[in-house]
């Protein structure tokens, strides 16, 4: 039985383009479908005459072979027969073509591409851990840092190729990245032995790179802290990162913060707290105490008559600096906290002890703390007796 003419079997003219073709095969290929037509036994044998009139007339060399000779363009060893590793109706060729197209990206290749995978490769991210002392978080600081990692090779530019030539297509995938092996009625893609999945192979390597188009170096790098950093604040270095593949562009840097703990202030965000101690002489009668501050500066305290271990005075202004703010954001410096802590004196002179020890003779109601938890205590014991 003669063979239809494949424009007749999809239904176009010899002048319509790819995309029609396209078109036209993809509604036919859901129309004849045999998961569709299982009631149909011609189905199959229509469906397979569609694949194959698709996959002769969507390849340019072989539709303009099959123009000029017709069906003997594919027969008699003229050289066009299984010029793709197919064969005039390969299911697997034709019906994956258009599998992309109606399912997305299950079958592996980007949508649109007609190649495979991107022959660039962007380079990897890459970490980098920064300590600071808290006084650099405050004030911000420029800071110079070695990033261990790689960059595009000069001699080749990042192509890989001697001379800084382009990678060739590869010959085994024809640039795709993938190979594809027939098992029954389905089509099995695997990448490509050849390439690796690029497309493209490296004939002369470079000698500098060995062909990976990147060299393995220490780059130093300024970077700007802003002021009001805290740990865990990530700052970002676009196109510092590993250098890419095949003249990809290059990752980014990301340097995390880590602020030091600080033998004086302890951080709480913008807000900054102290524990300053007290004589208990101060704490009892008042005074003023000299503070220290972030800046380097120093802040009078005043200390209330009777104050105790723990309280807190605050110095509005004295923390730390916003990172960053914008329209209904605080923009404002964070406050300093001051805890007192009473000290009590140790290794008291013969005199001090007389004099504590009659201060303690002399009875008066001054400790509120004691009356009130010596109460809470009695009451607890009768309760227990009774």
């Amino acid at each position: 039985m003669a063979k239809r003419c494949y424009y007749e079997v999809l239904g176009v003219t010899r002048g319509s383009s790819g995309d029609e073709i396209k078109r036209a095969y993809r509604q036919k290929a859901k129309e004849l479908h045999p998961d569709r037509n299982k009631d149909d036994k011609h189905a199959e044998s229509a469906f397979k005459e569609v694949n194959e009139a698709y996959d002769c007339l969507k390849d340019d060399q072989r539709k303009a072979a099959y123009d000029r000779f017709g069906h003997a363009a594919f027969e008699g060893g003229n050289g066009f027969s299984g010029a793709r590793g197919g064969h005039p109706g390969d299911f697997g060729t034709a019906f994956a073509d258009v599998f992309e197209d109606l399912f997305g990206d299950m079958m592996g290749r980007r949508a649109g591409g007609g190649g495979g995978r991107n022959r660039a490769q962007r380079g990897q991210d890459l970490r980098y851990n920064l300590r600071v002392s808290l006084e650099e978080a405050y004030t911000g600081i420029q800071k110079t840092i070695t990033v261990p990692g790689s960059a595009a090779c000069d001699d080749c530019n990042g192509t890989g190729a001697e001379g800084a030539t382009q990678p060739a297509t590869c010959p085994t995938c024809a640039g795709m990245g993938k190979v594809r092996a027939q098992q029954g009625f389905f089509t099995v893609e695997r990448t490509c032995p050849t390439c690796g999945g690029q497309g493209q192979i490296v004939k002369n390597p470079c000698k500098a790179c060995g062909g990976a188009g990147h060299t393995e170096r220490e780059r130093t790098l300024s970077v700007n802290i802003p002021a009001g950093v805290e740990t865990g604040t990530r700052i970002r270095l676009a196109g510092e990162g590993e250098a890419g593949m095949r003249g990809g562009h290059p990752g980014d840097l990301y340097i995390f913060i880590d602020v030091r703990e600080h033998e004086i202030f302890m951080r709480d965000g913008k807000a900054l707290a102290c524990q300053v101690p007290v004589s208990m002489v101060t704490a009892a009668l008042g005074g003023e105490v000299e503070v220290p501050t972030i800046d380097g500066g120093r802040s009078r305290v005043k200390v209330p008559p009777g104050s105790q271990s723990g309280r807190q005075m605050r110095l509005r202004g004295k923390g730390m600096p916003p990172l960053r703010h914008g329209a209904g954001m605080n923009g404002e410096a964070g406050d300093l906290l001051i805890e007192l802590t009473v000290e009590t004196p140790v290794n008291l002179t013969h005199r001090q002890r007389e004099l504590l020890r009659e201060f303690e003779s002399i009875k008066a109601d001054n400790s509120p703390q004691s009356a009130s938890f010596f109460d809470k205590v009695k009451g607890f014991w009768d309760g227990m007796r009774s």
